[in-house]
């Protein structure tokens, strides 16, 4: 007796998770090396004023106004409309709210290393291809009923194609220039190969403009409606590093744009619509003191730990802007994936705890 009314028990109790769950599919945005400081701020009048800005006036005329409120409005319109009405956003340090990569490198591969495996490991301290031998989340979902082959990445930077090690993850990583090669593809897929050959390698022969990455991305969710999607964009840490604040900015709000175009197909598609996550945020932080630090990261560049994240989906309160509470780390992030989809993202490496406010969770 006893055991039918714990299996009863379990049945109901399991019953009203499953009907609190609304998260099915989930999407997920990096914008490599973009601080928080612009995200929360807007643009900064001492970098506008410095050596770093080509062309002030017409800088100071797309994205300068006093507040700071309405400052970071002209830059990531969607962000300071959408988001944060309908999600949440932390990594404002100035309300208090802390958000900072866990692993000491604070440069790009520790850093997606971090967000995807949930382990801050301190062996991937490289930029270089070494394949990565932790497993990462979305490896952990293309195993999970219902997410066979329909878990994908599209990055600007080709070295997704070892920090994701898709050959033993056996998901799809379309990185830097390779070509996208899927059975039954359809003819703007196909052309979007022939133009990456054409198009302009300004930034290196390593990464695509974000532009292409977005389109493949895009056009290939549309045909193919993946469960989990992750793209990648580099451009402004290319900029930063560069010390162009101009061209920084620019594309800060061409992304900006490209992820609401993500979020309004979202909404428009019953495949997606109020049923997906959308999680956007960086691998590192940049300096700041002195200014110049900028255009740098890395464990002896002060501050360039310091992020950020946003996240808006049917299972995250819309909170809006975080304020002061515990400090958030991006190990945090693999395993709030994994619970938002209604998994326990397991590994033989530790995996950082997910962040209960995110998933709805008390």
């Amino acid at each position: 007796m006893k055991k039918v009314i714990l299996f009863a028990l379990f049945t109901l109790s399991f019953s009203a998770l499953s009907a609190q769950h609304k998260t099915q599919n989930v999407v997920i945005v990096t914008i490599d090396g973009l601080r928080w400081q612009e995200v929360f701020r807007g643009a900064d009048s001492a970098i506008i004023n410095s050596n770093d800005t080509h062309d002030k006036n017409d800088v100071r005329k797309k994205f300068w106004t006093e507040a700071a409120a309405d400052r970071r409005k002209l830059l990531m319109p969607f962000f300071w409309s959408t988001v944060v009405e309908k999600g949440q956003l932390y990594g404002n340090r100035d309300l208090g709210s802390k958000d900072e990569v866990a692993n000491p490198y604070h440069f790009s591969y520790p850093g997606y290393n971090e967000i995807f495996t949930g382990f801050p490991d301190k062996l991937m301290n490289t930029n270089d291809g070494i394949y990565n031998p932790n497993m990462n989340v979305l490896e952990f979902l293309n195993k999970q009923k219902g997410f066979e082959n329909k878990v994908a990445a599209f990055a600007s930077w080709e070295r997704f194609s070892q920090i994701l090690s898709p050959q033993r993850a056996g998901i799809l990583v379309n990185a830097g220039f390779m070509p996208l090669e899927i059975a039954g593809m359809n003819d703007r897929l196909k052309h979007l190969n022939e133009l990456q050959l054409e198009a302009p390698r300004y930034i290196s022969d390593s990464t695509r403009i974000d532009f292409l990455t977005f389109e493949f991305a895009k056009n290939y969710m549309m045909q193919y409606k993946p469960r989990a999607l992750y793209v990648s964009f580099d451009e402004p840490d290319d900029m930063a590093h560069a010390g162009n604040y101009k061209f920084y900015l620019d594309r800060i709000k061409q992304e900006d744009g490209f992820i609401k175009q993500l979020w309004d197909y979202i909404q428009s598609e019953p495949a997606y619509k109020n049923k997906t996550t959308l999680i956007i945020t960086c691998d590192h932080g940049r300096g700041d003191e002195p200014m110049k630090k900028w255009h740098d990261h890395g464990s002896d560049v002060l501050h360039s730990e310091q992020t950020w994240f946003a996240v808006i989906g049917p299972d995250t309160p819309a909170s809006g802007e975080m304020k002061q509470g515990e400090t958030t780390y991006h190990k945090q992030l693999a395993q709030t994936i994994a619970n938002l989809l209604g998994f326990d993202f397991k590994a033989s490496h530790e995996v950082g705890e997910a962040i209960n406010s995110v998933t709805g969770k008390k």
